[in-house]
C-alpha cells in the first residue's frame, strides 16, 4: 500500500439499471479495499439499503443515515456508522431516503448536497482512501449527486442483451454533469458482472465492450457464483462468508486492479 492520500478518491457505482450487482460490487470492492488495509467509507445512496443490510446494519440501528447527511447539515464523521470489518465504514439508508429527491428539489443547490458534504472540514479528519457511493437503480436526482461529487463512475455491467444500450444512456448523462457541475468527472471503468463464459451471449457483450470502450473495461471479471449471491443474506460480503470462492477472488482482484489504476 503507497502513502495515505491527502483526501479520499471519490468513486460514485453506478447503473440505471437494477440486478446488475452493483450494491454486490459495492459490498465486496469496498470489503476488499479494507483487507488490504485502505481506509473506506462506504455511502448507501439507495432508499433501499441493500448495502446497508449486507453489511449486517440493521433497521433499528440507522438512527444518523444519508438523508442526514443531506438533508440536514449532519457531518459525514457523524453518519459513519462502524462495520464488523476493519477500516470499513458506511453511512446506511432508509426509505426515508425515498423522499429525498422531491425534498431536494427546492433547494437551489440541490445537485451539489453530497459534493458539500463530502468537501467539509471533518472528512480530512477521517483518515480515508477511498468514499465509495451505492447510487440506486436510476439516473435520479440522488445519483446525479453522487456524480457531481464523485472524481469517477465505476459501472458493473451484467452480460445481458441492451447491456450496451443502458450504458450510452448513463454515458450520455455523465456528459451533462460535466458540462454542468463537475468537469473533472471520469469514467473510472466498467466491470462485467454474473458473467458466465459458457454463455455465447456473454461472450459478445464482453467484445462489444471492449471494442466500445477499450482500456475502461476492467481486465477482471466477475463471474456468476452462487456464494456471491448467497452472502447478503447472511450479511456478509462474500470476502467473509465463502474467502476462497470464485466471486471472493474476482473482488479481490479488482481491488488490486483499481488501486493500480488510482493509488
Amino acid at each position: 500500500m503507497s502513502d495515505r492520500r491527502r483526501s479520499p478518491k471519490i468513486i460514485a457505482i453506478v447503473n440505471q439499471k437494477g440486478g446488475v450487482g452493483k450494491t454486490t460490487t459495492a459490498i465486496n470492492l469496498g470489503a476488499a479495499l479494507a483487507e488490504d488495509g485502505y481506509g473506506v467509507a462506504l455511502i448507501d445512496l439507495d432508499p433501499q439499503g441493500n448495502a446497508s443490510t449486507g453489511l449486517g446494519i440493521e433497521p433499528e440501528d440507522r438512527q444518523l443515515t444519508t438523508y442526514e447527511l443531506l438533508l440536514e447539515g449532519r457531518g459525514l464523521s457523524e453518519v459513519l456508522a462502524p462495520t464488523a470489518y476493519q477500516n470499513l465504514r458506511i453511512v446506511p439508508a432508509t426509505p426515508d431516503l425515498s423522499s429525498a429527491d422531491i425534498e431536494m428539489y427546492s433547494n437551489r443547490k440541490r445537485s451539489f448536497l453530497l459534493k458539500d458534504a463530502l468537501n467539509a472540514k471533518d472528512v480530512e479528519s477521517l483518515d480515508l482512501d477511498f468514499i465509495l457511493i451505492d447510487c440506486p437503480p436510476s439516473l435520479s436526482l440522488l445519483t446525479v449527486n453522487a456524480m457531481v461529487a464523485a472524481h469517477s463512475v465505476l459501472v458493473p455491467l451484467q452480460s445481458e442483451f441492451f447491456a450496451l444500450e443502458g450504458l450510452s444512456q448513463l454515458m450520455l448523462t455523465m456528459r451533462e454533469v460535466r458540462q454542468s457541475a463537475n468537469a473533472d468527472l471520469r469514467m473510472e471503468g466498467v466491470v462485467l458482472t454474473m458473467f458466465d463464459g459458457r454463455n455465447r451471449l456473454a461472450q459478445q457483450v464482453l467484445a462489444d465492450a471492449k471494442d466500445t470502450l477499450g482500456e475502461l473495461v476492467f481486465k477482471t471479471i466477475v463471474p456468476r457464483n452462487v456464494r456471491v449471491s448467497e452472502a447478503p443474506s447472511y450479511a456478509q460480503p462474500v470476502l467473509d462468508y465463502d474467502p476462497t470462492s470464485k466471486g471472493s477472488l474476482a473482488y479481490r482482484e479488482l481491488a488490486h486492479e483499481l488501486t493500480s489504476r488510482v493509488v
